[in-house]
């Protein structure tokens, strides 16, 4: 079993899993004073941009993109940008990631791109797949901070890599919040369509949600050029690492559910832990 991560793996978790995060009680957690602070929620509200969608060209069988070299120019006839700044993101992602998380990130940008063109949304084409292909680098160990949610990771540090490439700031916000948001479906869908496409695009990918209204070539090209290898297991095994190795940072999120079922003893509060341990008489 391995992780996302090249350098990281399960040997390594388990042995950070044994440090003292690890033995942490439930009660000690309360005893912390964690609460809604302790979550690391924040939000990055973005300026309007206008910018409408570029024009898909005809559907074409792409090449096998998922295992190096160029990335196609089109998967099922949604375009995939060839700029500098998005060359450098798909390069950056490609090198720091498995290749089973990099065909992840690729499938949620195309899925993403599929279910929106269908619906003729207009979307800047460019920051929708900054925001894809970047969204999952909070996963990789190199981009782990000791306490933050891996959205805030990634976040982060798609903010550092935009930022170093003098990406104007008004865009480096909507990837900040498509990255931040995409495990939120229902705020990320209040969003801008660059925001709402990472968390329905990663959501199909994830859980199959809205593959029924994807047309079953364009689903098969897109599983053929960035195929799964794996993907299932790879992402319990990610989510368990991270709750072995910073337990806290899933304080109120979807992935302590996982560790609860897998991992004896987990120590982070329940919503319901927080709740009656609020320094109230009822």
């Amino acid at each position: 079993m391995h992780v996302f991560d090249k350098s990281g793996s399960a040997e390594g978790d388990e042995a950070a899993g044994k440090g003292a995060e690890r033995h942490v009680s439930r009660r000690a957690a309360l005893g912390r004073g964690v609460g809604a602070a302790a979550i690391g929620v924040t939000a990055a509200l973005a300026d309007p941009l206008s910018a409408p969608a570029a024009a898909s060209p005809g559907r074409t069988r792409p090449a096998d993109g998922g295992s190096g070299g160029a990335l196609p120019r089109s998967v099922a006839g949604i375009r995939i940008p060839s700029g500098e700044v998005t060359r450098a993101a798909a390069t950056l992602a490609r090198e720091a990631s498995s290749e089973t998380l990099f065909n992840h990130v690729m499938r949620s940008y195309l899925f993403g791109c599929a279910l929106f063109d269908r619906r003729g949304v207009p979307y800047d084409r460019e920051l929708a797949f900054l925001s894809a292909v970047l969204h999952d680098l909070g996963l990789v160990e190199a981009y782990r901070t000791p306490d933050e949610r891996f959205e805030l990771d990634g976040a982060d540090a798609a903010q550092r890599f935009l930022k170093a490439r003098h990406v104007p700031d008004d865009r480096i916000a909507v990837v900040w919040d498509a990255i931040a948001l995409h495990t939120d479906a229902a705020i990320a869908a209040r969003k801008r369509p660059e925001i709402a496409m990472v968390a329905v695009g990663s959501g199909a990918d994830f859980s199959g949600n809205g593959l029924d209204r994807i047309p079953s070539g364009t689903l098969e090209d897109i599983l053929g050029a960035f195929p799964r290898k794996g993907f299932k297991q790879d992402a319990v095994d990610t989510m368990l690492s991270l709750c072995r190795t910073k337990p806290m940072s899933v304080l109120m999120h979807p992935f302590a559910e996982v560790s609860r079922r897998h991992l004896p003893g987990f120590p982070v509060p329940t919503v319901e832990d927080l709740g009656l341990a609020a320094p109230f008489a009822e």
